[in-house]
Order: C-alpha cells, then sequence, then structure tokens
C-alpha cells in the first residue's frame, strides 16, 4: 500500500508503515524489512557481523588458510624453532605469530582454536536454547504443577557454581568419558555442561514472556477456533518470541566460549594436542615474560571474538526492539 501525501508524516510503528523521504509517500514494510532497514544503519553491528563471518569461513576452512599462509599443521613439532636454551622464537615471516615451547606455528594454532571456539559456543547454546525454549513455552503455557516443577528445577540448577561443576565433572570425564562413552572428553563434556546449566537463562525469560502472551487475544481466538494446545504454544505463540530468543542466544554464544577458555586454561577442557586458546594462554603463562606472543595472539583473538558476539548481540536487540523504530 502506498499513498502520496503532500508533507513530512511522522513515522508509525504500530502499523509497520514508515515515510520515504525520496519519493514523499508512506509505503508498507514488513517486519524483516523494518529490521534489516534498522540494523544496516548500526554500523558497529555489522562490522561484528563481517567479523563473525570472517571467523566461520576460517573455521570451516582452516586447513586451506594454513595452507595459503605456507605454515605447517597445527601439531607439528619442529624443535630447530627454538635457540640453544629451548626458548621459542618470536614473529617472522615464515611464522608470523611465531612458535611456542614445542616448535608450533602459533598462528596455525590460532586458526585452529577458532573451531572450538566456535563449535563450542554456537552448539552449546543452540541446545541449550532449545532445552530452555522448550521448557519454557511448557511452564508458561500450562501453569500449575509442570510451572512449578520446571521452575524449581531451574533454581536448583541456577545455585550451583558452574565453574565448579565443570571442574568437578571435566575431571571425572577426562580419561575415558562419562554415561557409557555418550560424554566424551573435551568438546563432548564442555557441551553437556553448557546444555545442563544455561538452558535456565533461556527458560526464565521464555516463561515471563509466554506467562504474558497467552493472555492474548490472538490466544483465545485460537482455543475458540479449535486449536490444539500444541499448535497455540509452537504455531501461534512461539514466533512471537524469536526476536527476544534470538538476541538472548547471541549474547550466550560469548559466554560460552568463555567458559570454554576457562576450562581448558584451568586443564579440565580442551586437551592437547587439540588447539583451543584457552590451553595455550595457560601453557603461555610460565614464560609469558620471554615469550609474550605466545599469550598475546590467542589472548586477542578471544578477545575480538567475544566483543563482537557481544556487540552483535547489542545491534539485534536494537533492531527487533519496536520501540527503535523510525
Amino acid at each position: 500500500m502506498s499513498v502520496n501525501v503532500a508533507g513530512a508524516l511522522p513515522s508509525s510503528s504500530g502499523d509497520n508503515l514508515e515515510f520515504l523521504e525520496a519519493g514523499g509517500e508512506i509505503a508498507a514494510r514488513s517486519p524483516l524489512q523494518l529490521f534489516w532497514r534498522r540494523f544496516r544503519q548500526d554500523r558497529v553491528a555489522l562490522a561484528s557481523l563481517g567479523f563473525i563471518v570472517l571467523l566461520v569461513i576460517i573455521a570451516l576452512a582452516a586447513p586451506l588458510f594454513v595452507k595459503l599462509f605456507g605454515l605447517p599443521g597445527p601439531n607439528v613439532l619442529n624443535p630447530n624453532l627454538t635457540d640453544e636454551f629451548g626458548a621459542p622464537l618470536g614473529p617472522s615471516g615464515g611464522h608470523p605469530f611465531g612458535v611456542d615451547p614445542l616448535g608450533q606455528d602459533v598462528m596455525s594454532r590460532v586458526i585452529y582454536g577458532t573451531r572450538v571456539s566456535l563449535e563450542v559456543g554456537i552448539v552449546g547454546t543452540a541446545i541449550s536454547t532449545s532445552i530452555g525454549v522448550t521448557l519454557g513455552v511448557l511452564a508458561g503455557f500450562y501453569r500449575g504443577w509442570v510451572d512449578t516443577i520446571f521452575s524449581r528445577i531451574a533454581d536448583v540448577v541456577l545455585s550451583i557454581p558452574l565453574l565448579l561443576l565443570g571442574l568437578g565433572i571435566g575431571a571425572a570425564c577426562a580419561v575415558r568419558g562419562c554415561a557409557s562413552g555418550l560424554i566424551q572428553p573435551g568438546l563432548g563434556v564442555i557441551i553437556f555442561l553448557i546444555a545442563l546449566a544455561n538452558w535456565t537463562y533461556v527458560y526464565r525469560i521464555v516463561r515471563g514472556l509466554v506467562l504474558s502472551l497467552r493472555e492474548r487475544e490472538f490466544v483465545e481466538a485460537s482455543r475458540a477456533l479449535g486449536a490444539s494446545d500444541a499448535r497455540i504454544m509452537f504455531r501461534e505463540i512461539l514466533p512471537n518470541l524469536v526476536a527476544p530468543i534470538i538476541v538472548y542466544s547471541s549474547l550466550l554464544i560469548p559466554q560460552n566460549i568463555l567458559f570454554e577458555a576457562a576450562l581448558s586454561f584451568l586443564g579440565v577442557g580442551v586437551r592437547p594436542p587439540t588447539a583451543s586458546w584457552g590451553q595455550m594462554i595457560a601453557a603461555a603463562t610460565p614464560i609469558f615474560n620471554t615469550a609474550w606472543w605466545y599469550m598475546t595472539f590467542p589472548g586477542v583473538a578471544l578477545l575480538l571474538t567475544v566483543l563482537a558476539f557481544n556487540l552483535l548481540g547489542d545491534g539485534l536487540q536494537d533492531a527487533l526492539n519496536p520501540r527503535y523504530a523510525r
């Protein structure tokens, strides 16, 4: 729908109408168009999205990038890259990020460490979000004893220190895994911990929103038309929760990446020879005074990755919030 007007009219966020300055008309826009129009105005969020896309490409094509830069593999040992005292050599043309005390190329290991961080962040967040959304919708819709049981379980999980839980389970499953091999050491343990503990945050947000949405007119209309509870929950209510779920998930990813780095730093996360930024920072701590590059480059990679996801989450929140429509 479009109609010519004589002068500038204020924008309206309630009916998805926006003023087009060039044509002097009011045109209808879809919610997706409104989101993209607001999001692309946030240059910081766009830059963060571009950086994250680059990280995903690097993670998927890590062997290609290592070959492109002419680097050795992440687990290739070369004692000739240390001096006569066994200290690692610093950045050079053949090794831009230097090497570690075992002669392994730091840049190659930073590239492969991207895989670990993104896998933990994205896969762990997807699993925990799915659990939290499902339980939150059920608790908010049915209320009563369903809400009581799920909410008390969430309270118990939230009362457990996540890092201490990770240390205990990580140490217990470090050799042969847990649950008859279902939970494997390393990434398997970390993803299990994220799914076990972080669903509670999404659950509380979704539950609160569903408690409000279940009383809205469109839900009553669906009931009057004979829609089943499952259809009302997952076809009527759930689509209205997409925006907050996306925003909170994007903010949960960097938290999970830091959690993996912390466990790997403490020695119960990803184990050698698999490259992990947290593990590299831990190994570099005793020799930081003489080999600053070994800690600096994985630390900067971790910092930029977490910062990019946080800035992207802020940008998504601004773009998806109707109050920012203009």
